[in-house]
């Protein structure tokens, strides 16, 4: 029997998000932050197999992502209207309470909305986390370095020219996504499809150019100093080759009492694209183990 879904749309500070609820399980409802900044819910359902009928699954595309309203308005694009809308979205589905799962910049998002101490917080997944940005900036170098070297050249040539922009620069930008974002061979149609279908307005301001390169307004986030006050059940998760190097994420695991973490064998950034079957187990056990 197909799960239960229904479809909508939000009022959020800037806008409307379009959002979508699957299945209607006993569970703690689970609500999903997607990466970015300015991706969307892209293909999010496709590793979710049986979770939807354990839990409720909550998708919802961020202001200027996927569905939502996309305004042409650079003000909206700051950590604190996306705490703002996140909060909103809680509040119009009823989400008394959830657990939260965010992915790489989601990681980001919900980091900086457990600070403001919401209530109802069961658990809370960090997949891929990216929670402090001048380390992220010096792992992306740390991998960089071990990249051919045409690969180095032409990204120091182009981000020293400012033609970050140009169809070299991109090459050298797959290459490296290849290696650590995805290492499926080929791609799944769907991370072209995510990669087409990012709000460069949103990504460029917020983060830069690349994934490597951190020159927008979050490249002085860090959430570190708030980690040691979380006190649900959290997990940490990321792949072996994650640009969200292991190291790292337990750098940060171990600031955060109890929590535990996850590294899935040969993937890298993308976990539930590459290793669907064990990223879903790893969720589903993390979670009907701590918030049933």
């Amino acid at each position: 029997m197909a799960a239960t879904e229904e479809q909508g749309r939000i009022e959020v500070p800037g806008g409307r998000v379009w959002y979508r609820r699957i299945g209607d399980g006993p569970g703690t409802p689970l609500l999903v932050l997607h990466g970015g900044p300015g991706s969307s819910t892209l293909g999010q359902d496709t590793w979710l197999g049986d979770l939807p009928a354990k839990r409720e699954v909550v998708l919802y595309d961020q202001l200027g992502s996927g569905h939502s309203d996309k305004p042409d308005d650079p003000s909206l694009w700051r950590v604190e209207r996306f705490v703002e809308e996140l909060s909103a979205v809680r509040a119009a589905l009823d989400l008394d309470e959830v657990c939260l799962l965010g992915q790489s910049w989601g990681t980001m998002l919900g980091a900086s909305y457990l600070a403001t101490g919401p209530s109802g917080v069961r658990a809370v997944i960090f997949s891929s986390p990216c929670l402090d940005a001048r380390q992220w900036e010096r792992d992306q170098r740390a991998l960089l370095a071990q990249m051919p070297a045409e690969v180095r050249a032409t990204v120091e040539r182009c981000e020293q020219a400012g033609t970050t922009d140009s169809p070299e620069y991109e090459e050298a930008k797959l290459a490296y996504y290849h290696r650590h974002v995805c290492r499926l061979d080929p791609w799944p149609d769907v991370i072209p499809q995510i990669v087409a279908g990012i709000n460069h307005q949103v990504y460029g301001l917020m983060w830069g150019a690349s994934e490597f390169t951190v020159t927008g307004t979050l490249r002085d986030f860090d959430a570190r100093p708030d980690l040691p006050d979380l006190r649900m059940p959290v997990l940490f998760t990321c792949g072996e080759y994650d640009e969200a190097r292991p190291e790292t994420v337990e750098r940060h695991r171990r600031l955060v009492p109890g929590a535990a973490m996850h590294v899935y064998e040969g993937a890298s950034h993308v976990t539930c694209f590459e290793v669907p079957d064990a990223y879903r187990a790893v969720v589903s056990g993390f979670l009907a183990e701590h918030a049933p």
